[in-house]
């Protein structure tokens, strides 16, 4: 309220000099106008200037009103004041708003049919809000669209920061068409892995392996356990070149950086389990077997092995 505030001292000084100074009706007639149309100003001003605080007193005081329910009412509000100011400073003039309104009819109509997707962005950012799809610092995902964290859900575009700091300006029909994921609404986070083990991995070393890596994520207050969320710990299957176990689990915390440590040190702890049990994870292999060895062949290079005269076997 301080700027309206301090206009008050000209608007009074308007007035003064209408009523008390100027002795010309005509003069005296054109300043009282310009001091009526100071006072709407003023009026118009100062409700222009509360509007903000006003809607922010309502954040949280019910679920509809959120951060970005806030900024739009504000917004729209603004245009609002601004646009019944103007009519009334128009009116103080004798210029009537009506006629003008009614002969900008057409002209409407033809400019409503060249804004369709502004109309259709500013119809698809109020179910985006209304349906509470993501609000300001969400990190959501439009797949093939944007992925970053919602910095504003304007009244025809959202603004998204991506990861790299890079705004991208979104339209809202596009994030009200499109499967959009938000992250931060998740309840937990998961963590989903196949862990490939050695074929020469005895039974006993892979139920070992198991119940270290089981036992560490259940004795982890990092991990959410049994009934609130599923954990599992088993022998996958048995792949090409790997014996496969899959540890699916998830995490309390659904920050990012919080949840790569956890995942860091779930890593760690996996790997000292696996050459505590004295063996290794796999790598991709091919076996190569040669069952006819070429006339004139002078021998394997070094690394090979021969395991019968007419049969080879090549590791790699």
């Amino acid at each position: 309220m301080a700027p309206p505030l301090q206009f008050v001292p000209i608007t009074l000084a308007v007035f003064i000099i209408a009523k008390f100074v100027l002795s010309n009706p005509l003069f005296r007639d054109g300043i009282g106008q310009l001091g009526r149309s100071l006072v709407a100003f003023t009026i118009f001003w100062s409700l222009f200037a509360v509007a903000a605080p006003f809607c922010t007193l309502l954040d949280g005081r019910t679920p509809l009103f959120s951060k970005a329910m806030i900024g739009w009412t504000v917004r729209v509000a603004h245009v609002i004041i601004a646009a019944l100011g103007a009519s009334a400073i128009l009116e103080i003039w004798g210029i009537h708003v009506g006629p003008i309104l009614a002969s900008f009819g057409l002209v409407g109509v033809a400019v409503a049919l060249g804004a369709q997707n502004l109309f259709k962005n500013l119809i698809s950012g109020i179910f985006i809000i209304g349906e509470r799809r993501f609000q300001n610092g969400d990190w959501i995902l439009a797949e093939g669209i944007v992925e970053g964290t919602v910095e504003t859900i304007g009244l025809r575009m959202t603004k998204v920061r991506r990861f790299d700091l890079a705004p991208v300006f979104v339209p809202n029909s596009y994030l009200a068409d499109n499967a959009v994921t938000n992250f931060s609404q998740m309840t937990y986070r998961r963590i989903s892995w196949t862990i490939g083990l050695q074929y020469n991995t005895t039974i006993e070393q892979l139920r070992l392996i198991r119940d270290n890596i089981a036992s560490h994520i259940a004795d982890s207050s990092d991990f959410v356990q049994p009934p609130e969320a599923v954990s599992f710990v088993r022998l996958d299957k048995l792949d090409d070149s790997s014996i496969d176990i899959m540890v699916y689990c998830f995490t309390r915390t659904t920050v990012w950086g919080e949840w790569l440590k956890i995942k860091e040190e779930l890593a760690l702890a996996i790997k000292a389990i696996v050459a505590k049990a004295g063996t290794d994870f796999a790598f991709p292999s091919q076996s190569v077997y040669v069952e006819t060895i070429p006339a004139g062949f002078q021998g394997f290079k070094t690394g090979q092995h021969v395991a019968h005269p007419q049969k080879a076997d090549v590791q790699s």
